[in-house]
């Protein structure tokens, strides 16, 4: 239990309807979670207006209501907070609710359109290979120390991203590594915790289905360095065009890496195969088992962030060069008639043209490259003819397929994507809506030495289908079909 009025320090109040000396058990946002001496907090949420479950929330037991508008009724003996934003104030209620958990790690967060994922999961990997305990919080996966939560989202609600702090800090973690999705930074679900670091990786086509103009996905994506105090550090990627605004306004302490130009973390690529990266990294050669111009750039963040936090130089990149990526990002198998499978999370145009740029550098003469991808159904519809373009101007035969439809009709989406191509797209592609029949298509095309991209779903088990989530692992299938077609 803890008082009502300390968890509201820096919540900005419009009023008070009664008293704020009470003791609340905890802070909800979901009325089915509300218990007795629960404060319940209002969310304007996409799908829902957590508005219209005040009564509900009431009826299971909250003592407290923090909402944008009060209801017509005020009921006699409950406390109700007004404030003009309710996502922002759950964010500072949790944090003081769960005592502040980010002062008490070395939080550092990852944001960008490409690279998340593998950044904070490499920075979560190097960071425990040199000794400390260390937590994660990523798409793929959260883990505190060894144990690992399944993730739901790439960045939590403010409520449970708090609690899952405290967790860590219970646990005796002393780095968190994080993503931070612009979801996130918009909806201020990162709002009010204590970054040590922060990292910028790109910024491509994305998300604007729900941010409606890439100029305001840029504004949200900025904010995050803005709102950073001077005692942290800010790193960003000078070599994409946006790298240096982002770090425009921020306080924090700024660096830069880059391949193509002066920076603190300078790189250059001597090698790019499927044996891994030899680059110079300020002046030192290193091997990584990392692949493509894309990872060099993330393994530039990664040597930056640990520098940054105090670490040897000379013992980072000797631990870097050993350490694998994350989970669907460029994962790779070799069938026994020497078929390269790629599996990657690539569903914007930009990841794409990466990846497959990536695998036209790798090849070595005329081996085919067999793309599979789709779509997301429910999200941004203008990247649909931009992905089917890019896979067909860089792959020599496509099939497009059935990503996660969600709600929408799954051939209506792969419509979307061939609207456009040009005629000499057109004769690469076929449609086969089945995911898993497309991939085994896929290999049944393939020769030896060919490379088979299956690209959208990357680590994802699952396909979602009209609001059900059905078994389905790319990598898996693709292993399945190398075997059932004797390749």
């Amino acid at each position: 239990m803890v008082n009502l009025s300390d968890i509201l320090y820096k919540v900005r109040i419009n009023s008070v309807n009664g008293n704020t000396d009470i003791e609340v058990k905890d802070v909800q946002i979901d009325s089915r979670k509300v218990s007795r001496g629960s404060a319940f907090v209002a969310i304007r949420g996409a799908a829902a207006d957590g508005h219209l479950f005040i009564d509900r929330a009431i009826q299971n037991g909250a003592t407290v209501v923090v909402c944008e508008e009060l209801p017509a009724q005020i009921n006699e003996g409950i406390t109700y907070i007004q404030v003009n934003n309710t996502a922002e104030a759950v964010a500072y209620m949790a944090h003081q609710y769960y005592d502040e958990p980010s002062k008490k790690v070395k939080l550092v967060g990852v944001t960008g359109t490409n690279g998340k994922t593998t950044i904070a999961t490499v920075l979560y990997k190097l960071f425990s290979e040199l000794g400390y305990k260390c937590g994660l919080i990523s798409t793929v996966q959260n883990q505190i120390g060894d144990e690992i939560i399944p993730s739901t989202h790439t960045t939590p609600d403010a409520v449970s991203l708090n609690e899952l702090l405290k967790q860590m800090v219970d646990a005796e973690c002393t780095h968190v590594f994080m993503e931070c999705s612009s979801h996130a930074i918009h909806q201020h679900r990162i709002t009010g915790l204590q970054f040590i670091g922060a990292l910028f990786s790109n910024i491509t086509h994305d998300h604007l289905d729900y941010h409606k103009t890439f100029e305001e996905y840029i504004r949200v994506k900025k904010k995050f360095f803005d709102d950073l105090p001077s005692s942290a550090f800010a790193i960003s990627n000078l070599d994409d065009k946006r790298g240096s605004v982002m770090l425009q306004n921020t306080n924090a302490k700024k660096h830069f890496y880059s391949l193509r130009s002066m920076a603190d973390f300078k790189g250059k690529i001597l090698e790019n195969a499927l044996t891994g990266l030899v680059m110079m990294v300020n002046d030192k050669e290193v091997h990584f088992r990392l692949i493509g111009e894309f990872n060099a750039y993330n393994l530039l963040a990664i040597y930056g962030a640990a520098v940054c936090l105090d670490e040897n130089s000379d013992e980072v990149l000797r631990v870097l060069s050993g350490m694998s990526g994350a989970e669907g990002r460029f994962d790779y198998i070799i069938s026994d008639k020497q078929v390269i499978g790629i599996v990657d999370y690539a569903h914007t145009p930009d990841a794409l043209e990466n990846v497959l740029g990536t695998i036209k550098k790798l090849r070595k003469g005329n081996e085919q490259v067999i793309t599979v991808v789709g779509c997301g159904g429910d999200r941004d519809k203008t990247k649909r003819p931009v992905m089917a373009n890019a896979a067909c101007e860089l792959s020599d035969k496509v099939i497009f397929t059935s990503d996660n439809p969600r709600t929408e009709d799954a051939q209506a989406i792969l419509n979307d994507m061939i609207e456009g191509l040009n005629s000499a797209a057109k004769r690469k592609y076929i449609m086969i809506a089945d995911r898993k029949e497309a991939i085994k298509t896929a290999v049944s095309f393939s020769k030896t030495g060919d490379i088979i991209l299956v690209a959208g779903k990357g680590h994802e088990k699952y396909q979602d289908i009209n609001g059900v989530k059905h078994p389905f692992d790319d990598k898996q299938v693709l292993k399945e079909m190398f075997e059932v077609m004797g390749k």
